[in-house]
């Protein structure tokens, strides 16, 4: 899981990143051929002006009037004729009234009136040539079969008029050559952007190869950190019950059992100074009540430690009014014990607050030295709180934290109450010492 979460949202940035060096790679492309066809236009345009110029610079001797012959025209129609630039690049002559005077590629036209030809597009072709050069010479665009391909194709010719002939000289070029600037940089972009997005799809396959990497140590690593928790909880939770067992079994053979064969000799007295009809034997009996009674209360109190019959009967409010004032006559440290009035609240609820009341209760009287222990149980708005505080002697949290044996209390608190989804806080100072626990409201609801 944690690796898809992390690989979706890379591989759609991935997606994004490469649709958009898309888009503008094509852009770019389509800004690069808008710049460039009036550049190279205007430089065929140079060059077809350039072409005609110089055909009639070459003929130009041959038109001075002292020379006009017919001999003259013809000799300067077969100059022009050889003036060749390519199988696609000629010249042409025309005369005012659209005959054709010169044309290399199609010698059958020659003599022929051309004034009524029109290209594909519908456009009168010798007719515009014509005009043009009647109006000081120019540009006109125009559809023409190409020689080379034998098909129409979209040519630009230049034409000049020699007035002394009443001749219209002229050449044209065939565009195909913008086109095949289009393509080129049309070509040239995408295999960039090909280039861009193999990068990108490289850089890509080894952000998710260190993605799955990642994911995948993150995951043996949380699954050995959770196996180390449950080995480590396991063993707390042997320790404690063995603890528990211990303090148990101590309480039975240094208190319980000790008391019980005191009663048992002093029955033993009794009953020898019964047996000795003038003995007194109510002093020792009465002794002997005594330490049955405390039999009793010990009996009592290592019952209430296991598990208060007060928690289940009367509620967490009593039981920790009940515990607060045996922990002051036990102790004798003073106890100021402030208890909200609860609702109703679960049996885990009441139950962990209970020990961690009476964990910390017992913590203060072993270790802290303290004068006076004031616990406080509030019920708000804002969930269930405890708080047990202490002016007694303090202690490194830490280092307890850190040593298992001493910090196994600490530990079961904290995990008591964040198991149910509360938080758990101590902090300690020499002469305060407070613990904090509380429980959100959701938790509260039976």
């Amino acid at each position: 899981m944690v690796l898809l979460l992390a690989a979706v949202p890379l591989v759609l940035a991935i997606a994004a990143v490469v649709w958009v060096v898309r888009q503008q790679s094509d852009q770019l492309a389509q800004d690069q051929i808008a710049a460039m066809q009036p550049i190279l236009l205007q430089a065929r345009k140079d060059e077809l002006k350039h072409f005609v110029q110089a055909g009639r610079r070459a003929v130009a001797h041959l038109s001075e009037r002292a020379r006009d012959t017919p001999q003259a025209r013809q000799q300067a129609l077969d100059l022009l004729r050889r003036m060749d630039f390519g199988n696609d690049n000629y010249f042409f002559v025309y005369d005012l009234q659209g005959k054709s005077l010169m044309h290399p590629r199609l010698p059958d036209l020659e003599g022929r009136p051309q004034w009524e030809l029109h290209d594909g597009a519908g456009a009168p072709i010798i007719q515009q040539l014509v005009r043009q050069a009647q109006a000081g010479g120019g540009f006109v665009d125009y559809l023409w079969n190409r020689p080379s391909t034998g098909r129409e194709e979209r040519k630009l010719g230049y034409v000049e008029l020699v007035p002394e002939w009443g001749w219209v000289v002229g050449t044209g070029l065939y565009l195909d050559h913008l086109q095949e600037t289009q393509a080129l940089i049309t070509q040239s972009t995408a295999l960039a952007v090909q280039k861009t997005r193999n990068q990108i799809l490289l850089i890509a396959s080894a952000a998710l190869l260190l993605v799955a990497g990642g994911g995948l140590a993150l995951n043996i690593y949380e699954q050995r950190a959770a196996d180390d928790k449950l080995r480590a909880m396991a063993q707390k939770v042997v320790h404690s019950q063995e603890d528990e067992r211990a303090r148990v079994a101590r309480e039975l053979h240094d208190g319980i059992s000790q008391q019980l064969v005191s009663v048992k000799f002093v029955a033993e007295s009794a009953l020898l100074q019964l047996e000795r009809a003038g003995s007194d034997a109510a002093p020792t009996l009465r002794q002997g009540v005594g330490l049955l009674q405390a039999v009793m209360r010990d009996v009592r109190r290592i019952s209430h430690d296991l598990r208060p019959t007060l928690l289940d009967d009367l509620g967490l409010a009593s039981a920790l009014e009940q515990t607060a004032r045996e922990f002051g006559e036990r102790s004798g440290i003073q106890v100021t014990a402030q208890v909200a009035t609860l609702p109703p609240i679960p049996e885990a609820v009441a139950t962990a607050l209970f020990r961690v009341a009476q964990e910390a209760l017992g913590n203060v009287e072993k270790h802290a030295k303290a004068q006076h222990v004031d616990l406080q149980l509030k019920h708000g708005p804002a969930g269930l709180a405890l708080q047990v505080r202490d002016d007694g002697a303090g202690f490194d949290v830490q280092a307890s934290l850190r040593q298992v044996r001493a910090g196994l209390g600490l530990t079961n608190m904290r995990e008591r109450i964040e198991m149910l989804g509360g938080q758990f806080s101590i902090t300690s100072a020499p002469g305060a010492t407070l613990l904090s626990a509380s429980l959100p409201p959701h938790v509260l609801k039976l």
